[in-house]
């Protein structure tokens, strides 16, 4: 397991493609990759070829019979197998034959080292599994080494799964943060406020002041974008939002909140405020270019209009959504409407796994049935979701084509054991028994 660990830790850093996909080409006895060297061929650090490559780019170009050739951290051209190979000369090969070149997958919502309170309590709605379960677990568990260790098994399952970049929020982000980098992966990292005493922070103040100290620490780091993340408005009061908020605008940092996720929320919201959470929070002077609401299950047209103003993005997580029986996300009214949507797992404890590819088939599956329409979220709109919503989240989007950064996956074409629940099992059991090596 180790040894596994390290060739998956080792591509990463290297250009981010998921470990065990591909074969290496083999160095000779004098330690050289054995490779004919064309003349005018530029060396760069990696070339990945003879994969079906699909770019994700504004052509929606697929290539078959393809290759990226990767400098560093930057991919430097995408094209056929004998494009690529005329031009570049790679200090590696890895043989893609078989295989899928894509964009590495975006979670767009998640609570990484919750992973280990996986199947803590199941069958329940959101508030009683919060109140009864999570916040008490949390209050007695969660601690820097809770958090470096569920973030180190979240990392595993993200890379087996092609996710190389993961928006969070957490307590101890900076545990998160040294964690996320040493597995070379990406993310954006929201530092949690929330109204009550929690492991990292007493008070709201607290917590905020952590959150400076966390963007400072991080603001310039090449693979960590730090953000806030006011929990949510059922769980923070109104000047203790705008703080956040306020915060996150000086420095230029995200933000990440959870939104409208439940009917008892928005019944709640409309009963003490006389409107609903979007409405609220758009009263504040909350929303804006910059903030990344999770869920936005129970919103109305109005609120759709308010979001889709004020350049807020959704994260949209199905499964958890479907396990916690909150609802339905309107994703096809957002997409009509311009709402930039991205798909997220949610923590493992509300899932149970970090699987993007599950999320989007499952958001396909999903409102296929809710609309009666098997038109609605066709593969296209949920791959490309994967990656929509980080634009609020990092500012940009990510397709596979020239000067943008090196994060791939390469996986096989049919793989039908990615999603076999023994073979999880069985691998989180190894991934377990890493932790106490």
């Amino acid at each position: 397991m180790k040894m596994r660990r390290r060739v998956l830790v080792a591509a990463l850093l290297m250009a981010s493609i998921a470990a065990g996909c591909g074969q290496t080409s083999q160095p000779s006895q004098s330690g050289q990759t054995e490779q004919s060297e064309p003349t005018g061929q530029k060396p760069v650090s990696l070339v990945v070829t003879n994969g079906v490559v699909v770019t994700m780019d504004a052509g929606d170009r697929v290539i078959a019979g393809g290759a990226v050739a990767i400098d560093g951290a930057d991919i430097v051209a995408v094209g056929t197998a004998d494009e690529i190979g005329r031009q570049f000369r790679g200090a590696e090969t890895i043989d893609a034959a078989g295989q899928v070149i894509a964009p590495g997958l975006i979670n767009t919502h998640t609570h990484a080292p919750m992973v280990l309170y996986r199947g803590l309590a199941d069958d329940l709605a959101l508030m009683e599994w919060l109140q009864k379960y999570i916040f008490p677990a949390e209050a007695k568990t969660v601690s820097p080494e809770f958090v470096r260790a569920g973030t180190r098994l979240a990392a595993l399952e993200m890379i087996r799964s092609g996710t190389t970049t993961f928006a969070d929020m957490y307590y101890f982000e900076e545990e998160i943060a040294q964690e996320t980098k040493a597995a070379g992966l990406r993310a954006v990292l929201g530092q949690t406020v929330i109204q009550f005493p929690v492991a990292d922070a007493k008070t709201p103040q607290e917590a905020l002041a952590r959150a400076g100290a966390f963007i400072e620490a991080f603001k310039d780091d090449p693979l960590i974008t730090p953000a806030v993340a006011p929990h949510a408005m059922y769980t923070l009061d109104g000047p203790t939002l705008m703080a956040a908020r306020n915060l996150a605008q000086r420095y230029g940092v995200p933000t990440l909140i959870h939104l409208a996720e439940t009917r008892d929320e928005t019944r709640v919201a409309v009963e003490r405020r006389a409107m609903s959470p979007v409405s609220y929070l758009e009263g504040l002077g909350f929303l804006g270019e910059g903030v990344l609401a999770a869920h936005g299950v129970w919103v109305s047209e109005a609120d759709i209009a308010i979001l889709r103003k004020r350049g807020v993005g959704v994260s949209h997580n199905p499964e958890s959504n479907m396990k916690l029986a909150s609802g339905t996300a309107p994703v096809p009214a957002y997409l009509a409407a311009g709402v930039a949507v991205g798909l997220g797992t949610d923590g493992a404890a509300s899932n149970n796994d970090l699987d993007m590819f599950e999320a989007m088939r499952m958001a396909s599956f999903l409102h296929k049935l809710q609309s009666g329409d098997p038109r609605v979220v066709g593969a296209r709109t949920a791959l490309g979701d994967r990656v929509a919503g980080a634009r609020q989240a990092r500012g940009r989007h990510r397709g596979r084509h020239d000067g943008r950064e090196a994060d791939a996956d390469v996986r096989p074409h049919l793989a039908p054991g990615l999603h076999d629940s023994r073979r999880r099992r069985e691998d989180d059991d190894r991934a377990w028994q890493s932790l106490d090596a």
